[in-house]
């Protein structure tokens, strides 16, 4: 019968078993014998435990799992080539691995390495190994995305801060355009609103960008009369480029054009206008993300083109009441000459408190009532108020003559008003008589004007008078002026000689320096007295800050060489 299979095992143990020194016989290694024909011949305790079934005589794949037969198969049949790596399967819910040995006779001896924990290393392994894969795909994707977002609120920010630059609705226009080819589309045209029929548009593609108007019904697009009549705005809409008329593709737009998507441009309350974008036919289609994009960038143009169509109507507005509210220019009036200066306290305002005015009587002969006033508070509440007393000096002059009872019915005007108003004014009545200019003047709370002769003397007119909008009953005190030929009289406001500045920044110009400066403007004409008063007051305030500052010069012009009587232009007023 041939050598007893463990006697075999125990002298060839050391040879075939991977244990190094442990028998087969006590190897806690499962070790099998099979003959080539897949017959069981022998094995351990070890594999009788893992495999209960197992026994000599019986066949292999019989009380073996199917990879280890299979293995075997391939092992014992020269034509078949090795396996890929050892065999390697599952036994009673484990992993293990088999090691083949063949023995003297033929038969081969098999190990069963126990290699579970191994395995599921590995797996676990392999699972964290596709599981970071995964996360760093994520990352990168983030990173992508967050790139993204980082390139999009940059292009945002940069858009709200181009935008807040540009207060022209027309250049406006044109912007949001320009933005919204080179960042968001291939060609882009911006409707304004108007409220009307007649639209204008700015496009831009490419290179090119300007201006026109929408040559047809906005109604015969899909969708933009709707984003241009309605708020709160409705949602994007995609329409067919080829639905678009010729005034709402941008001439500089190399089609074929692909997509469409009109957008409204939300303003403050109301809808500002409406985007077009126009992509190329080669170019992928606008995204989720890509019209969230496009929202926001409208939803800045919207505000930004708001604001500059606000401000236009506001400057337009001011241009208007400016007109109103000036100083006039003023000119030579029946045979006596009149100018005036003005100089607001703050530089960025061009009107204030102090205001003048020449109003011509309208009787030929008649006398000309000149007014120079000082209203209390600064800037535009002041300018106000001097807007209410002029309108109503000017609603006066039938009682011109009649000094004491203009102020009066002024002052009550002023109490009857909703705010504490007041101001001090003083009035001059001036006509020529013969060679000289004859004048009434009266103060109301107002500094008493200054005659220069002609001899170079200056001399304080004695009128007095209380200001009007505080009292019930007002006081006035009137005083009459002649001129001589070549001589003037100064009405000023106290911001001329309450300027401080000087040397050390903190003495006040004062009564005396005035009247100082105007004794070197005797004969001098009355432009060249207002223009050298404001020089000087000027250049001793500097930079300092300084009260509203008016001035007016009434004039008898010096007589011509030779002449008998005044050769004036009778100039019916001022403009």
């Amino acid at each position: 019968m041939g050598t007893p299979p463990w006697d075999l095992l125990r002298t060839r143990a050391r040879t075939a078993g991977p244990t190094g020194g442990r028998t087969a016989c006590g190897s806690r290694l499962p070790a099998l014998v099979v003959s080539p024909s897949g017959t069981l011949t022998g094995l351990n305790a070890a594999a009788a435990r893992l495999l209960p079934a197992a026994a000599p005589g019986a066949r292999l794949d019989a009380v073996a799992p199917a990879w280890l037969a299979a293995a075997h198969r391939r092992l014992a049949d020269p034509r078949d080539g090795p396996g890929a790596g050892p065999p390697r399967g599952a036994v009673a819910g484990r992993s293990f691995e088999a090691r083949p040995a063949r023995t003297g006779d033929g038969r081969i001896l098999w190990w069963l390495s126990d290699d579970t924990a191994r395995r599921r290393a590995v797996e676990a392994l392999e699972r964290a190994e596709a599981e970071l894969e995964r996360s760093e795909t994520a990352l990168e994707r983030a990173r992508a995305d967050l790139g993204d977002q980082r390139e999009r609120t940059a292009f945002l920010a940069r858009t709200s801060e181009a935008l807040a630059t540009v207060l022209n609705a027309e250049r406006c226009t044109e912007l949001i355009a320009r933005l919204a080819a080179d960042h968001l589309a291939d060609g882009a045209v911006v409707i304004a609103a108007t409220g009307g029929r007649d639209h204008r548009v700015a496009h831009a593609a490419g290179r090119d960008a300007g201006h026109g108007r929408a040559d047809g019904d906005p109604r015969q697009v899909p969708g933009l009369s709707e984003a241009l009549s309605g708020f709160p705005p409705g949602p994007s809409r995609r329409v067919d480029s080829a639905a678009l008329p010729c005034w709402a593709v941008p001439p500089g737009f190399a089609g074929p054009a692909g997509e469409a998507l009109i957008t409204p441009l939300p303003g403050h309350g109301l809808c500002s206008g409406a985007l077009i974008l126009l992509r190329s036919a080669d170019r992928a289609p606008l995204t989720e993300d890509d019209e969230v994009l496009v929202r926001l960038f409208a939803a800045r143009a919207g505000a930004a083109l708001a604001a500059a169509r606000a401000y236009a109507e506001q400057a337009a507005v001011s241009a208007t009441l400016m007109r109103e509210m000036l100083p006039p220019r003023l000119r030579p009036v029946r045979g006596v000459d009149f100018a005036g200066g003005y100089r607001a306290g703050r530089r960025t305002e061009r009107v204030g408190g102090d205001f003048y005015d020449v109003h011509p009587g309208n009787a030929a002969g008649g006398e000309t009532l000149a007014v120079l006033g000082d209203v209390c508070g600064k800037g535009l509440e002041a300018a106000v108020l001097t807007g209410k007393i002029r309108t109503t000096l000017q609603a006066l002059l039938p009682m011109a003559g009649d000094h004491a009872r203009v102020l009066r019915l002024l002052n009550g005007v002023l109490l009857d008003g909703p705010d504490t108003s007041f101001a001090t004014l003083v009035l001059a009545s001036v006509v020529r008589r013969g060679r000289r200019a004859h004048l009434r003047l009266t103060s109301a709370g107002h500094p008493p004007p200054l005659v220069v002769r002609a001899d170079g003397t200056v001399q304080e007119t004695r009128t007095r008078g209380t200001l009007v909008g505080v009292l019930d009953e007002i006081e006035t005190e009137s005083a009459e002026v002649e001129l001589a030929p070549g001589e003037t009289c100064l009405l000023f406001s106290d911001g001329i000689t309450e300027a401080r500045g000087g040397p050390l920044g903190g003495a006040m110009f004062g009564v005396e320096r005035l009247a100082a400066a105007l004794r070197a403007c005797a004969g001098m004409p009355a432009e060249a007295v207002v223009e050298h008063v404001q020089m000087l007051a000027a250049q001793w305030v500097g930079e300092h800050p300084h009260d509203d500052m008016a001035v007016v010069a009434v004039t008898s012009p010096p007589l011509a060489s030779g002449a008998c009587a005044p050769q004036r232009p009778q100039d019916g007023g001022v403009p």
